[in-house]
């Protein structure tokens, strides 16, 4: 959970690399794409064929329906009130089914889900038979907006003032999910930690959300067989190391602008990475 651009992907294979552990990816476009992963291979093309003809999601939700109930936008559109209202059950149950239909496929009982939308994650906490845990992943937000502003990647970009408000949106967002959210069943996560020291963040979120696995060889990571993500699962493989040293163009707008987020950073426990 948090905003996109955070490094949930790499974070997500990497624990999807853990025994007992299936890393499954965006699963919100799932609906958007009717269950048929954008990637080919026939190992993928079989895996998600077999889920769903197991979940059978109603025609209701495919396509962009099922995003008034995902996108933190949505709360700012009134016209989307009744839409959410009249979604929300057909939702859930085709989201319940997601889940059993990927833990019985992948012979798995932890599903990794690298959504990242808080308001999905909300909806899910109402869903009977499965163990929410959330993460909530935060990146500095001066790499967050520059991301965003890439042109040289095929996902969508925004310029400095869009990106902020996207950014202070999900925050919110996610900040007010992760706090109603059971102490038990939640973890705050910082990206600069994490690519820091990954073992131990890694050994850190195994404890908390009760998995008995070893921390994988993280020199050789497998992407595995997720529906949706970034480049990076286009690769077979992958090594987890740190990231460039070089920094980014800081803005002094965005510091201003995120500074109540990153001052709560703070606060928000559990979280990983500290002792």
């Amino acid at each position: 959970m948090g905003a996109g651009r955070s490094g949930s992907t790499i974070l997500g294979v990497t624990l999807g690399n853990c025994a007992g552990v299936f890393f499954a990816g965006e699963l919100d476009r799932w609906l958007v794409r009717g269950g048929v992963p954008r990637r080919e291979g026939e190992p993928l093309a079989r895996l998600w064929r077999e889920i769903l003809e197991e979940a059978r999601p109603p025609r209701e939700l495919l396509g962009g329906a099922s995003t008034c109930l995902e996108r933190s936008s949505a709360l700012l559109d009134p016209r989307k009130l009744a839409r959410r209202r009249r979604l929300r059950a057909p939702y859930r149950r085709s989201s319940q089914a997601l889940y059993r239909a990927l833990a019985r496929a992948s012979g798995e009982t932890n599903i990794v889900d690298s959504s990242h939308y808080p308001l999905r994650a909300y909806e899910l906490r109402a869903l009977e038979g499965i163990d929410l845990y959330l993460i909530y992943l935060m990146r500095d937000p001066q790499h967050v907006v520059a991301s965003l502003g890439r042109r040289d990647v095929p996902e969508r970009t925004f310029g400095l003032f869009a990106a902020n408000a996207y950014l202070w949106l999900t925050n919110a967002v996610s900040a007010f999910v992760f706090l109603r959210h059971p102490r038990a069943r939640r973890l705050f996560v910082r990206y600069e930690d994490f690519v820091g020291d990954p073992a131990r963040v890694v050994a850190q979120i195994l404890r908390h959300c009760e998995i008995e696995a070893a921390v994988p060889d993280l020199a050789n990571l497998h992407t595995g067989l997720p529906f949706h993500g970034n480049r990076l699962i286009e690769s077979e493989t992958v090594k987890l190391g740190r990231p460039p040293s070089a920094g980014v163009r800081r803005s002094r707008f965005t510091a201003v602008a995120q500074l109540p987020w990153t001052a709560l950073a703070a606060h928000l426990h559990p979280a990983a990475g500290v002792a």
